[in-house]
Parts: structure tokens; sequence; C-alpha cells
């Protein structure tokens, strides 16, 4: 399976280019576009420099989720943090792991558009978070820079007589998987009636930081999935009385 690289709303058709430079540079070949600003175009063409075969494979989505549908470990990409605390990694320090995701399912590192990066909302949607180091005083990085940084650690990570990475037994659920068992767990949620005590209202935002660190296979997504349902017929046999006595308690 390739390791993807997802590029969320890119606004200079020449960046686009310079990212396929990258990629080939270090044997990465399946790059996907959200909402590309100006795509198909010259300017990326020319700054492929010899890519045009990334380019010409290159797909373009509608949407971040579309995107990233079939992926299991997805790892997104950030300069800065955000409203809640997230553990950030550091290229060299994950680029084993996803090289081993990408063995037995697609792995996909997401970019955000040059000026706003990825929002929180996609964020959520990643298992990790990723940060380049770079000097205190200046942390700015070009798009096709971040990547070239990022695909270098993969090929150091991949290439032949580097230490194999820990396999794993049972392949990552996909992130559309995933994201179904979000929307189920928010719908038990509400049925239970359970409230945010935290009073942040960032409840759903912070189960999904949870699992997606957890880095859930297809058989747990299986697993939690069975639970919902058996605590929602559980509810449904109790009836409305036995119901409202259960959650009093």
């Amino acid at each position: 399976m390739p390791t993807r690289i997802v590029l969320v709303e890119p606004q200079h058709p020449g960046n686009i280019g310079a990212v396929a430079r990258a990629m080939k540079n270090m044997g990465l070949t399946e790059l996907h576009l959200v909402k590309p600003a100006l795509f198909p175009h010259q300017e990326a063409i020319a700054r492929a420099s010899g890519a045009d075969d990334v380019l010409s494979a290159a797909q373009v989505h509608d949407s971040f989720g579309e995107a990233i549908a079939d992926c299991g470990l997805i790892v997104g990409t950030s300069a800065r943090q955000r409203h809640l605390p997230w553990e950030l990694v550091e290229p060299r320090d994950c680029s084993a792991q996803i090289v081993q995701a990408s063995r037995t399912e697609t792995a996909a590192i997401v970019f955000g558009a040059e000026r706003t990066g990825l929002t929180n909302a996609e964020l959520e949607r990643c298992n990790l978070l990723m940060t380049i180091p770079t000097a205190p005083g200046y942390s700015s990085l070009n798009l096709a820079m971040a990547v070239q940084v990022v695909a270098y650690e993969l090929w150091l990570a991949s290439r032949p007589g580097a230490p194999p990475p820990p396999e794993r037994d049972v392949p990552l659920a996909p992130a559309e998987d995933v994201a179904r068992f979000y929307v189920h767990f928010e719908q038990v949620l509400e049925e239970i009636d359970f409230k945010d005590r935290t009073g942040g209202g960032h409840l759903m935002a912070r189960v999904r930081r949870l699992f997606n660190r957890a880095q859930l296979d297809q058989n747990e997504v299986n697993i939690l999935r069975g639970v919902l349902t058996a605590v929602q017929a559980r509810r449904r046999s109790a009836g409305p009385r036995n119901a409202a006595r259960q959650q009093e308690s």
C-alpha cells in the first residue's frame, strides 16, 4: 500500500508542482488534492521538474473526508498548537510507524493550506499530529519544503537496510469506518442524555482525540460499535419508564 500525501486546499499551483517533485525524489507517488484553487495548471507542471507522472496521477477531491476515507493511519501536520492539547511527534519519531502502516493499509500525511494550515475539525480526524522542528525564531516552512522533510524521513525508514518497523496483527480501521463510529457514539450520548460536564463544549472533540490517539484497528471498531448497539437495545427493551429510572440513578 502507498503512503498518500494529501494537500488540503492548496492555493498556489507552483507549490503543487514542487510537492510532486519532492515526492518523486523520495519514491512517493500518490498525491491527493482537496479543492485546489488552480489545478491542473502550467505552473504546477513547470515546478514539477520531471515529476509530471505524479501530477497526472493526482486525484482531486471535493472534501477532506473523501480524500482520507479509505486510509488507516492519518497524520496531520501543524506548526502551532490548538485549543486542545495535542501530543506532537516529529517526522523522525513516527516515520517507521507510517511505513509499517502503509504495508497493510493506506497511510495518509495531510498538509493544510499554505496560509492557514489544517483546521481543528480536520486535525480531529487525524491519529497523530506531526510538527517539524525548526529554529525558534522562524518556524515558517514552504509547503513543498515541509513535504520534502517528511518524505526524506519516510525514505530513510523504508530504504533497504533500515530497521524493520513493528508489525501490526490487524489493519487499522479505515477513516470512513472510524467516522461512522463517532456518529454512532454521539448518537448514544444523546440517547442516554450524557452531558459535557467540563463546560468547555468540546466533548466530542476530546472523544475523537482519545480514540484517534489509540489508533483503532478494524476489530476494535467493530467491538465498540457492538457495545454501542447493545446499549441502545438495552434502553429500548427497558422502556421509557425504566429508562428514566436508570437515568435518575
